[in-house]
């Protein structure tokens, strides 16, 4: 069980590495959070910096959710003391959860960051190839569709967020794959709505017309400027 715990910290930690913040500083030298949205994660990161700080970006969030996921799930095994969760739950699978979801609580509410982070989507998806690789793999094929189509980030990152669990559920119950565990889906539909919901501000932005889209990606100069003269 203590190896749970050293998991679950560790987890976060690396969740907590805020990626955006400290790329914008040797990138740029300014705060993302003094920015644009003010989110510490790769949207505002490709509108405020372009798309190299943003690809960046982006890959290192990703990681910390896969990292976690994919490594930092198995000291447990290390040492053997990791417990049975729940009857009829693969405990390795439900370990990966734990850990991948841990960082992406780091990345939304890091502490090293103040616990003000960005949304958790990329980290939420290396956590997922970590674990499930076929329906991460199509819910990134419905976020590109979305983003390439709308150029609105936040969108493609909910639709796909909220799409995952039902390709799970199709692989479950409909195609029959049996590797796909009960955990997997009820944890990651939390998740889901977690993201959802941390994306709040944006679904009002959606609904009002207001929301900004992906333009270019070059970085914002005039917008840095022009915040910066106000």
């Amino acid at each position: 069980m203590l190896s749970l715990i050293v998991i679950i910290v560790l987890s976060y930690i690396i969740g907590s590495i805020p990626t955006s913040l400290w790329v914008g500083r040797v990138y740029k030298k300014i705060d993302l959070r003094e920015h644009g949205s003010g989110n510490l994660g790769a949207t505002n990161t490709f509108r405020i910096l372009g798309w190299k700080a943003g690809a960046v970006v982006s890959l290192i969030d990703f990681i910390k959710g896969f990292t976690a996921a994919f490594y930092l799930s198995q000291l447990g095994y290390l040492v053997g003391d990791i417990p049975v969760i729940l009857s009829g739950w693969e405990t390795d699978v439900f370990v990966r959860i734990v850990a991948g979801m841990f960082a992406v609580v780091g990345h939304m509410y890091p502490f090293l960051a103040g616990f003000k982070g960005g949304k958790g989507a990329l980290t939420a998806c290396g956590m997922l190839y970590g674990i499930e690789p076929i329906s991460i793999s199509l819910a990134l094929v419905v976020f590109l569709i979305i983003l390439f189509s709308t150029r609105y980030v936040s969108l493609a990152s909910m639709i796909s967020t909220l799409s995952y669990p039902l390709f799970l559920l199709i692989l479950r119950y409909i195609i029959g794959v049996s590797y796909v565990d009960g955990s997997l889906i009820v944890i990651t539909s939390v998740i889901a709505a977690g993201i959802v919901i941390k994306h709040h501000g944006n679904i009002k932005r959606l609904m009002e017309g207001t929301e900004s889209r992906i333009q270019s990606f070059a970085p914002s100069k005039g917008r840095i400027n022009e915040e910066k003269a106000t």
